[in-house]
């Protein structure tokens, strides 16, 4: 899970840096708001990518993904690339979770039949 989940926060570590680089267009925000929001959500994209195995990095993570869908107020096309990472981000947790059961399975399969004999 770990590995999927940080794969979709890195891509969206990306969006949101490219995104602040459109919303800087706005005249009405200022260069210092843009950035230390898009900031605070690159560095909590990096955090998360540490914390993504534990309950509350998941719950962080989908709110993660519901204030890049709300970013579309300030640029439109972030409601369609919000939803796409939430899809993603669905996908990540739901079937990493899945890769982990089953590696815990083969675990435990391969502890029951013990070590492979040397064939001499």
């Amino acid at each position: 899970m770990r590995t999927l989940c940080s794969s979709t926060l890195i891509g969206e570590f990306f969006v949101i840096g490219f995104a602040a680089l459109v919303a800087m267009k706005d005249p009405g925000l200022s260069m210092a708001t843009v950035w230390m929001v898009s900031g605070i959500a690159m560095l909590l994209c990096l955090l998360l990518c540490g914390v993504v195995t534990r309950p509350a990095g998941v719950v962080l993570g989908w709110v993660l993904q519901f204030a890049l869908i709300a970013s579309g107020v300030v640029v439109p096309m972030m409601y369609f690339l919000g939803a796409v990472f939430a899809a993603l981000w669905w996908a990540s947790v739901h079937f990493g979770r899945k890769i982990e059961e089953a590696k815990a399975r083969f675990a435990a399969q391969a502890a029951e039949v013990g070590p492979p004999a040397d064939a001499a």
